[in-house]
């Protein structure tokens, strides 16, 4: 009865959308039906739980116990990982940041939403709608889920003073040689291109994603210096960059607030810090996205809108360290952890402007007026291979 009632009201929201003359994009849902029973997703580690770890944070099974649309994930490591998943034709859709869902939005592996099919859309921060990671030309693409910075994080006992610069882990780096926790994935030379717009600005990097030759091999060498102090990368999988600083094998690094929050409450805590440095940082607006060829698409319709309810995106962002989507969703998520939003600078849009959100690398330098040919993903992809090894 719970599906038939949840059903029976998004339908009518969308005929009376329909009613009012509310264009309904081309290859998007025009009416919800009944959930088809399953859903597949691809997801970030985090991002659908079900109370295995936490009792308390568990929102896969209140969405399963409302919809009947019972949900398994399959876990990516990065976005490349995340798009060539989606692309095997196996799942519904998933959650995806930037470098993933501009080329899946452009070769049509996601379908454009009818937001009047997803009534906690309106809810939603103005900041996180219709943006460039979400959208194309002027058409909406999913269901915000979460956005938040990578952090330079830090063992206290051994840096005593806070760091304000990514110094420490670039120019400082031979000092915690082999000590020094990275995320292994090619997205990274983005960060190495943000330290050279300070330190190097005559290259003239005006966006770390978009990168010509000669700005695209300064960050590389840059990456190399780093690397020959021995740095260990972390793969996407947070788990492992917590064991590592819970063990001292690691004391510096880039993380994100997933980590800092469980190794702060651990027993007995470890002693990290982190912070968003003044060159400001990459970052990431996650957005849950639709397969064109979706198996049950009136499923992930429910899921995408129940992952924008208060309840559900304030448990998800609270448990991962990310900002909430919505005014109601940050009151649930202060209970949940007292003082969360503004922890996460969830209503503090200029915070944002020096987080440079995950882009896709793209010869035409993101079609910048004037730009120089820059280095398309292919080109990152090879570098970091070449340079890591892997």
């Amino acid at each position: 009865m719970r599906t038939i009632r949840i059903t029976a009201m998004l339908t009518s929201l969308g005929l009376l959308a329909a009613a009012c003359g509310t264009t309904v994009p081309s290859g998007a849902l025009t009416k919800l039906g009944d959930g088809e029973g399953a859903l597949n997703l691809i997801i970030w580690d985090g991002y659908a739980e079900r109370g295995d770890i936490v009792a308390e944070y568990d929102w896969v099974t209140p969405f399963e116990d409302e919809t009947g649309c019972m949900v398994a994930t399959t876990l990516m490591g990065s976005s490349a990982e995340g798009v060539q998943l989606l692309r095997s034709g196996n799942y519904d859709g998933g959650s995806f940041s930037g470098n993933a869902t501009t080329p899946l939005m452009a070769a049509g592996d996601v379908a454009p939403v009818n937001v009047e099919l997803l009534p906690n859309y309106a809810n939603v921060f103005a900041g996180l709608k219709l943006k460039s990671h979400n959208s194309l030309d002027g058409v909406p693409y999913g269901a915000p889920h979460g956005r938040g910075p990578n952090l330079l994080v830090w063992n206290t006992e051994v840096i005593t003073t806070a760091p304000t610069s990514w110094d420490v882990i670039w120019e400082d780096a031979g000092d915690y040689a082999g000590k020094i926790s990275i995320y292994g994935i090619s997205d990274f030379i983005a960060d190495a291109a943000i330290h050279l717009m300070t330190k190097n600005p005559d290259l003239g990097i005006t966006n770390p994603y978009q990168l010509n030759d000669a700005q695209f091999a300064a960050a590389i060498a840059l990456l190399e210096e780093q690397r020959d102090h021995g740095v260990i990368y972390w793969n996407g999988v947070a788990a492992d960059q917590i064991t590592s600083f819970a063990a001292g094998d690691v004391v510096v690094g880039t993380t994100w607030q997933y980590q800092v929050n469980t190794l702060q409450a651990a027993d007995p805590p470890v002693p990290v810090e982190a912070t968003v440095p003044d060159e400001g940082s990459t970052g990431w607006s996650d957005t849950w996205m639709i397969a064109s060829d979706a198996a049950h698409p009136n499923c992930m319709y429910m899921w995408m809108n129940h992952m924008m309810s208060a309840e559900a995106n304030a448990q998800a962002t609270v448990w991962f360290g990310e900002a909430p989507t919505s005014t109601a969703a940050c009151e649930i998520a202060d209970t949940l952890s007292p003082g969360h939003c503004a922890l996460t600078h969830a209503t503090d849009e200029p915070y944002w402007d020096k987080i440079y959100y995950w882009a896709y690398p793209d010869a035409t330098c993101g079609d910048d007026n004037d730009a120089t040919a820059c280095k398309d993903q292919d080109d990152w992809l090879a570098a970091w291979a070449t340079l890591t090894g892997s």
